[in-house]
């Protein structure tokens, strides 16, 4: 079995994070972690932090960082993340989240933080063209359109151009990125945690040029 590692990854939206997560999820084995997923299973689950986030969001209210991160703390204390790794996807989104994250980690820390770099304008032209299927989240494009007219090929959802994915809100949304998790890729840096790797490219080429980067650094005795 391949060793599991534990990674942050970064990057705008749009720059391809959600697949590089799952592809490198399946290649290392080990559990991908989404802000989104773990709330919706913590809400499903009734945990102490679920509800409280569910009491947050029916108020229409942005959850505070307590409640995320004990949302976060919640799933890294489960059998798979403990014996194997993850991948988190949507956190940490600040440096006082990153501290955090390494309070709850402090015992088997994060192994390296993966920026994705995509230009904005590349980003923007993604992210206009992108269309998202309403059940199951699996991305497509105008380019890449599912198989039969507009129907999920995974689940047989709805796939639909998103309200948010709009140049005026997505350019809000990068605009957040700038002020909010750009420092957060300079605190990693700082740390020697960061590797920034090329995000242009097929999914494929990405995905083995994370890849490369992560053995490189294991190599060097950091990962694993």
């Amino acid at each position: 079995m391949i060793p599991g590692v534990r990674l942050v990854i970064l990057g705008r939206q749009g720059a391809g994070k959600g697949t590089q997560c799952t592809r490198l999820a399946r290649h290392y084995i080990v559990p991908h972690i989404s802000t989104g997923d773990i709330l919706r299973a913590a809400f499903k689950e009734g945990t102490d932090f679920g509800r409280k986030a569910q009491e947050y969001m029916s108020r229409g209210d942005l959850l505070p960082d307590d409640i995320i991160i004990g949302v976060v703390g919640e799933r890294l204390v489960k059998d798979d993340t403990r014996t194997r790794g993850y991948i988190l996807d949507g956190f940490p989104r600040t440096v006082g989240q990153a501290e955090a994250l390494a309070e709850l980690t402090k015992e088997a820390p994060i192994d390296l933080a993966i920026d994705l770099d995509v230009p904005e304008d590349i980003v923007l032209l993604r992210i206009s063209n992108r269309r998202v299927c309403v059940d199951c989240g699996t991305n497509y494009s105008v380019q890449a359109p599912p198989r039969y007219d507009w129907i999920c090929d995974v689940c047989g959802g709805d796939v639909v151009h998103r309200e948010d994915d709009t140049p005026g809100a997505v350019r809000k949304r990068l605009d957040l990125y700038k002020t909010e998790t750009e420092p957060l890729i300079a605190h990693f840096e700082r740390l020697r945690m960061l590797v920034v790797v090329d995000g242009i490219g097929s999914a494929d080429d990405v995905t083995q040029r994370i890849v490369h980067a992560i053995e490189s650094r294991s190599r060097g005795g950091v990962v694993g």
